[in-house]
């Protein structure tokens, strides 16, 4: 074999992520711990955490109490949780050098789990080093410590736990990361027509019955103070402020403020599920819009089932929940730099799955890396943000447009032609 052959072999053949991923991780061990060495930390919200922590430890259960130096508790009962440890491992939050080397065993877990999902979906090498290049990455877990990375670790714990049909712990492990931070809100539609063709609808009724228990468990400790925590830590009404947005620094305050702009964007993210719904999640099922509805709340079991369940496959499964969340993403109201945690694993496995060639794909790769390292945001660098966003979500519905397309039209026929 050719030199060229040989290197064409590892960038393309799939069978090799089985070393290149444990390489990958041991080259971004070292990295971090040089970060954490030679780059200074950045106190943003840790101190405020450990306020937030503080006054818990003391008894106080009342979320409009809970308060720090840059604002209220406005977290689930797993934030509190996993920072409650945190407190106590971490000398109360003064040993810093501590917690940041606890967020890169969370760092290194997460980009495990990612890189799993990724070879559960069979993705080329050539794609994974994508995966350790990001300089707003490692400054969120071991520069900044945000909860984001709780969540984000939940999420992608869950899609591999779901890859693997292992669909209880899938759902417990969502649950952890939504109650560490709402945002994993955004893929819960989608979520729900992927588990109705691999479950049935009554077992995806039981996934969701996990997620809502689950919630309620978290939330225990506060359940005398029961109005005041869900009204914080799950607030959909959250006031947003104009100089901290990296997503919309391209228009001009006034319409960022503006009710007009908010509703806009709840319009076109509405139409987008709805879209993805009926032209893309539901092809397993091989039905139309109006027969997948009939299987949502069905009389019996479709006799289908089995069939189906057997076209959500691990690619289906990650391509569903993480165009979802990238949905939400481009959509966001305002969009802050921790939340590149959830964008930036996703998008080097939904560009791959558009279709585009690997040069593109790393460009817009870089482009959207260089958006998100612009301090403060900038008209351009938040343009770009969103153009990516954008450019990703629509090229992934284009790329995907001919799945399961070969059989779809007949079994429709046939439905139809049957009733």
């Amino acid at each position: 074999m050719s030199l060229l052959s040989q290197a064409r072999d590892i960038a393309t053949n799939t069978a090799h992520t089985k070393w290149l991923l444990p390489l990958l991780l041991v080259v971004d061990a070292a990295l971090c711990g040089v970060i954490i060495e030679k780059v200074p930390y950045t106190e943003i919200d840790w101190s405020t955490y450990m306020q937030h922590i503080s006054l818990y430890m003391k008894g106080e259960r009342d979320y409009s109490k809970i308060t720090g130096s840059t604002g209220p508790l406005v977290y689930p009962g797993a934030h509190v949780w996993i920072y409650t440890q945190l407190f106590r491992i971490t000398d109360h939050g003064r040993n810093i050098e501590r917690a940041q080397y606890l967020f890169t065993l969370v760092y290194l877990g997460c980009l495990g789990l990612v890189g799993g999902c990724y070879r559960k979906a069979k993705v080329p090498p050539y794609v994974f080093p994508l995966l350790i290049l990001s300089k707003r990455l490692h400054s969120i877990f071991v520069l900044r410590l945000f909860n984001d990375c709780f969540a984000v670790l939940g999420l992608f714990a869950a899609i591999y736990a779901y890859q693997r049909d292992q669909w209880h712990l899938g759902s417990f492990l969502f649950a952890t990361g939504l109650n560490v931070k709402m945002s994993l809100l955004l893929p819960l539609p989608a979520m729900g027509v992927l588990m109705t063709q691999k479950l049935g609808s009554r077992e995806s009724m039981t996934q969701f019955m996990i997620i809502f228990q689950v919630s309620v468990l978290f939330g225990y400790p506060f359940r005398k103070q029961a109005f005041s925590y869900f009204g914080k830590a799950f607030e959909l009404s959250r006031a947003f402020l104009y100089k901290w947005t990296v997503n919309w620094r391209f228009v001009p305050e006034e319409t960022f403020l503006s009710k007009p702009f908010a509703l806009g964007l709840l319009g076109i993210h509405a139409a987008l599920l709805i879209v993805f719904g009926v032209t893309r999640w539901i092809k397993p099922s091989k039905r139309s819009p109006r027969q997948f509805m009939k299987i949502v709340m069905p009389q019996a079991e479709p006799r289908d089932q089995d069939v189906m369940a057997k076209r959500v496959t691990p690619n289906f499964v990650m391509t569903t929940i993480l165009t979802a969340m990238m949905i939400g993403m481009l959509c966001a109201r305002s969009l802050h730099y921790q939340f590149y945690a959830y964008i930036a694993w996703s998008t080097p496995f939904l560009l791959w799955k558009a279709g585009f060639h690997p040069v593109v794909q790393y460009a817009l790769w870089g482009a959207q890396e260089w958006a998100w390292n612009v301090y403060p945001s900038t008209p351009l660098s938040s343009a770009t943000v969103v153009g990516v966003l954008a450019i990703t979500i629509g090229s992934v519905w284009w790329g995907t447009r001919h799945e399961y397309v070969g059989e779809l039209k007949g079994v429709i026929d046939d439905h139809e032609h049957a009733e």
